[in-house]
């Protein structure tokens, strides 16, 4: 689902798990996040386009909800956070870091990352964004879209490497993103200086 719905269906997790018994069911009871790198013109000029004054610093560090069309997906969609419910974990922890590496096979910008999701409802029940099992007719939500501070040229056979993060405090969410290969970038939205989801208090 997309962040805001993931935080808060942790959140409720986190304070009904004791009212389930064990053998309780979760719905959703699995999902996964995913990534890609991608070209993305379109969306990325619109980012440069957002502030007339000019492109706005923080523009490229917070994540855009979008239907990503005309895009170029460098390599294969790879997963990236897995959460399972319920989670019977004494110390719940929703914190996440993951390295991902992909191949480019072409010459192309990298303007950012697209996230996808799909979730495992009951069973075999699933729905999906993920372009490989993407759910029929349903549009009720988007991918996600990272972007990078600076559009990075890419080249064949060329490594694409990146950290995510998934960081949380007492009373927020949020996600970090760096690139280290082929050319290395800050940290985007370090310490969710720019874009958060709030908790429930």
């Amino acid at each position: 689902p997309s962040p805001s719905i993931t935080v808060r269906k942790q959140w409720y997790q986190r304070r009904v798990r004791g009212l389930l018994k064990d053998d309780g069911v979760s719905i959703p009871c699995e999902y996964t996040s995913y990534l890609a790198p991608i070209m993305c013109r379109r969306v990325y000029n619109n980012i440069l386009k957002q502030n007339p004054d000019g492109p706005s610093p923080e523009s490229f560090h917070m994540g855009y909800v979008v239907r990503l069309k005309n895009v170029w997906v460098f390599d294969k969609v790879k997963p990236c956070f897995t959460f399972r419910h319920p989670n019977h974990a004494a110390v719940m922890d929703n914190s996440r870091h993951i390295s991902l590496e992909f191949t480019s096979d072409i010459e192309a910008l990298l303007h950012g990352f697209a996230g996808y999701f799909d979730a495992h409802l009951y069973k075999d029940i699933l729905i999906s964004i993920h372009p490989d099992t993407h759910s029929p007719d349903m549009f009720s939500w988007f991918p996600m879209f990272f972007p990078l501070k600076v559009a990075t040229l890419v080249r064949p056979g060329e490594r694409i490497l990146v950290d995510f993060w998934r960081v949380v405090d007492n009373v927020k969410v949020w996600y970090e993103w760096a690139l280290s290969e082929p050319q290395p970038q800050p940290i985007h939205n370090s310490e969710g200086s720019t874009y958060w989801i709030g908790l429930f208090s």
